[in-house]
């Protein structure tokens, strides 16, 4: 993903998608809903660092900065939904599939209705907030970043080493191997790219592991949990906790930490995906859009993180209700 987003791959697709844009309705379309998609592949994370930054400068290209609050909370918004469909959408799924011994389909089956449900939402309340259609008019030409056969060619090189990727995550292929054939393959490909990888990221994640370990040895916490999260006095326990846990400590450590005390992952997956919406730390996701929003626009990050919380209880609420509704 790393080389992807060198090569100025998302940034082509992206320019391409809107070349043909003729209204802020479409416009939105396509920047939510790239979010949308892409992170079911690329995971929650990269999907807004690659498509929140190329907003803003879509937006400001033409004229309709208006929008940026809007898109920017429904961008982030679309990455921690589309992210919950897949193993490979973001770290706690990731994680749970590799526990949990679940198939692919089966995964997927669990977090599909909400994710269906999830799109219907996001398309419909972006006809609603663009309802009154202006017409733009956007030159992409210049953001396309033609690399030419060069560039063809390392792109193909990490499609091919990402499909590996994605076969070990599937169980096809030993992750050993697939560890082996990447790093090899690039080492004599492309070894700038290492450069280009998010470890401070990854070592957040081994940090929380660490953390998480220490903080399940303490009894008192341990008890706790343990009585809490399976109690037969509380419906849908396992689900409820764990989202509840996620507006507190995040997504990630909220499953780390849970995991080890309920059989019933199936929920606990639910819970910590959909628990991703709500605060602005529910999911580390959500701080990257307002980093960088924070970073541009200041002045008014407070108006930024009002409907932010608005929209994403709201969404967090239909979600629970269906979850209530279909279980």
């Amino acid at each position: 993903v790393a080389g992807f987003q060198s090569n100025g791959l998302f940034d082509a697709i992206g320019s391409r998608l809107l070349a043909k844009t003729k209204n802020t309705a479409q416009l939105m379309l396509v920047l939510v809903f790239l979010c949308f998609f892409s992170s079911m592949f690329i995971t929650n994370d990269v999907a807004l660092l690659t498509f929140v930054p190329f907003a803003c400068t879509i937006l400001q290209k033409c004229h309709q900065e208006r929008l940026i609050v809007t898109t920017f909370v429904l961008q982030t918004l679309a990455a921690n939904l589309g992210s919950m469909l897949t193993p490979v959408g973001n770290p706690q799924n990731l994680y749970l599939y590799s526990i949990s011994g679940a198939g692919l389909g089966e995964f997927i089956g669990w977090m599909a209705p909400y994710t269906l449900v999830s799109g219907v939402l996001l398309l419909l309340v972006v006809f609603v907030l663009s309802a009154g259609k202006r017409r733009i008019s956007l030159e992409t030409g210049a953001l396309l970043q033609t690399s030419g056969a060069a560039g063809r060619k390392k792109n193909g090189i990490y499609l091919a080493l990402f499909v590996l990727s994605l076969l070990s995550v599937a169980r096809v292929l030993p992750w050993e191997l697939m560890l082996a054939v990447v790093l090899i393959v690039l080492i004599f490909t492309d070894r700038a790219v290492f450069l280009q990888v998010d470890y401070c990221l990854l070592f957040t994640f081994i940090s929380f592991f660490i953390f998480i370990g220490n903080m399940q040895r303490l009894p008192v916490v341990s008890e706790l949990i343990r009585r809490v999260i399976d109690g037969k006095e509380m419906i849908h326990g396992t689900m409820l906790i764990s989202a509840l846990t996620c507006q507190i400590i995040s997504n990630v450590p909220a499953t780390l930490l849970l995991a080890d005390f309920t059989h019933n992952l199936k929920n606990l997956t639910i819970g910590v995906n959909l628990g991703g919406l709500g605060t602005l730390i529910a999911s580390m996701a959500s701080l990257i859009s307002y980093k960088i929003y924070a970073h541009n626009y200041n002045k008014t990050k407070g108006r930024y993180l009002l409907w932010f919380t608005i929209a994403n209880v709201l969404f967090l609420a239909v979600l629970v209700l269906v979850y209530v509704f279909i279980s």
